[in-house]
């Protein structure tokens, strides 16, 4: 298992054309696993199931059709993505438990910033509850797999600027809205959440260990974005 983190901006064609290159070459054996730690200049990308009425800001920023599952998803800076390239075949070839793997990550992540992200049923990505009850999206999450090598992965708000996301209506849900670590008042920077990210990887994709002895496989051919 690779751990790579970028300096400075990556473009969004760049980033996709390094995970699909690097996810051949996991599955010809030729490259270990990785995670790719980054941030994106701002951006809009339009997942597989993206509605074209949720693009409320077409001009604003860049628009980049996605090979991902989900809707619409807003990228820039102050945001650490982490695209994910594992092999499921080797692993196991379970999506829905990989995408509960990722789902986990993030909690167990945020838990050393005092945050309790939590999952909805039926709302993609990762939540908080706000004082007053208010739910606010701090992660999202879109995945791809080709050839069981997963590819995309996740985003978590660190400090962006929260009023880029006025331009879409993230991931489809228009009455909930975004938050971040900084909006949360937790002065924390890239490098601290990627040592958190480091630390809890284990633990969070344990179930799908390689050393573990996994008898049956749960195929799902459209995953959409959680």
């Amino acid at each position: 298992m690779d751990w790579q983190i970028a300096r400075g901006l990556v473009g969004y064609d760049e980033a996709v054309a390094a995970m699909a290159d690097r996810a051949a070459r996991i599955r010809a054996g030729t490259a270990a696993e990785l995670v790719w730690l980054l941030e994106h200049p701002p951006l809009y990308t339009a997942g597989t199931s993206a509605d074209p009425a949720d693009l409320l800001a077409p001009d604003r920023f860049p628009v980049h059709a996605s090979g991902r599952g989900g809707q619409f998803t807003y990228h820039g800076p102050g945001q650490r993505v982490a695209y994910v390239m594992l092999d499921l075949e080797r692993r196991r070839r379970d999506l829905r438990l990989y995408i509960t793997c990722l789902e986990q990550w993030i909690i167990l992540a945020l838990a050393r910033f005092g945050v309790a992200g939590e999952r909805r049923a039926g709302r993609v990505g990762i939540w908080v509850v706000r004082r007053g009850g208010a739910e606010h999206k701090i992660a999202a999450i879109g995945v791809r797999v080709r050839r069981w090598v997963t590819m995309h992965g996740l985003a978590i708000n660190v400090a962006p600027d929260l009023e880029h996301f006025s331009g879409i209506v993230p991931c489809g849900i228009a009455d909930k809205g975004v938050t971040s670590l900084a909006d949360l008042g937790i002065a924390a920077g890239m490098a601290e959440l990627d040592r958190a990210l480091e630390a809890s990887f284990d633990e969070a994709f344990a179930p799908l260990s390689p050393m573990l002895n996994h008898s049956a496989a749960s195929v799902v051919s459209d995953p959409g974005s959680r």
